[in-house]
């Protein structure tokens, strides 16, 4: 008899196929056998908590595809496993692409080529998926319409890549004992991360204890993706516990999910981070003194019991809305006078 993860990783098969070719009325079909009637849409912002497959299609895929009509789903990660909380859930990551050529979210289409990194995890229970936590990376998007309108990113804006291994497509059997051993060592080095700043230099992280010498760092569009110990901290690190030094200090507020699969774990939460901004410096941002929830959908994947890749979503929009900086809004701004958009209103026409 098969595993529950594996059959589990097989359930979601069918909905990642309809999203290959993009079909909204096969995609629908497959969502309401695979989703419990009360099944619940953790998205990013501006999208929200969503409650139904009926009104979740109608606020996503469908102004999704009208703005790129040939759209694709590409997951370069398939994986799933067990929570300490008794959970299962499969974890997907990878980019929807097609062509960009009607707005979409007032992003001004670019008549080529757009991608957008996604990770989507779900919790099943007796066969049915019954919650959902996804982050898309909507500043990417923005990026290659030229209609980002916040600070540049300190680490490198590229696509990112998936496994170098090719190796993220998990498969069966599942093996526990694997699983477990991957979390436990992401579990260990993130005990040991969040002991900077507030018990010692950065020495106290032991990093080289956890990550390859030849480590990747990709971060979510707004902060860029970094090589190495170094790259990591100075393009990512450094500045965001300069201006958020109690990161870390707030674990009991939060529910972590943790599972792995063979050598690639995951976490999610909805939040997973609480923190105040007190010191300027992160995303050139001045000290608000507000505390923010963060949401950050992450995978890892080890080599030779190291961590060789780090795959980071953060919802950087959703962590502005709650300082009071309106994104969407100041892009529209920032676009008015280009073709396509209505100067008075600031809008997509």
């Amino acid at each position: 008899m098969s595993h529950v993860h594996d059959r589990n990783k097989a359930l979601i098969a069918p909905l990642r196929a309809a999203m290959y070719d993009f079909d909204l009325n096969a995609l629908r079909t497959v969502l309401r056998e695979v989703c419990a009637p009360d099944v619940v849409f953790n998205l990013a912002f501006p999208f929200e908590t969503i409650s139904g497959v009926d009104a979740y299609l109608d606020a996503t895929y469908g102004p999704l595809i009208r703005a790129i009509p040939d759209l694709e789903r590409r997951d370069h990660i398939v994986m799933a496993g067990p929570t300490l909380q008794g959970g299962d859930w499969v974890g997907c990551g990878g980019y929807y692409t097609g062509t960009f050529t009607a707005p979409w979210l007032d992003i001004p289409p670019t008549g080529h080529i757009v991608h957008m990194r996604f990770h989507e995890f779900y919790r099943l229970q007796e066969g049915k998926i019954v919650e959902m936590q996804a982050l898309w990376d909507i500043p990417e998007v923005m990026m290659q319409a030229g209609a980002w309108p916040m600070v540049p990113s300190l680490g490198r804006e590229w696509h990112v890549p998936g496994p170098a291994t090719c190796d993220g497509m998990v498969p069966g059997p599942y093996d526990p004992a694997a699983g477990q051993t991957t979390c436990e060592h992401i579990i260990d080095m993130l005990t040991h991360l969040k002991k900077h700043p507030s018990q010692g230099g950065p020495e106290v992280m032991e990093m080289a204890r956890f990550w390859h010498p030849k480590m990747m760092w990709y971060g979510p569009s707004g902060i860029g993706s970094g090589r190495g110990i170094a790259g990591f901290r100075n393009w990512h690190q450094i500045p965001f516990l300069n201006g958020m030094p109690d990161r870390g200090q707030y674990v009991g507020e939060i529910v972590y999910h943790f599972f792995g699969d063979r050598n690639y774990a995951a976490v999610t939460g909805w939040p997973d981070m609480y923190q105040t901004i007190t010191h300027g410096g992160w995303l050139g941002l001045p000290p608000t003194h507000k505390r923010i929830a963060m949401r950050s959908l992450d995978f890892w994947r080890l080599e030779h019991g190291l961590i060789r890749e780090n795959w980071v979503m953060v919802d950087l929009l959703h962590m502005y809305d709650q300082i009071g900086v309106d994104v969407l809004g100041r892009m529209r701004e920032f676009n008015k006078a280009r073709a396509g958009f209505d100067a008075q209103t600031g809008c997509a026409l």
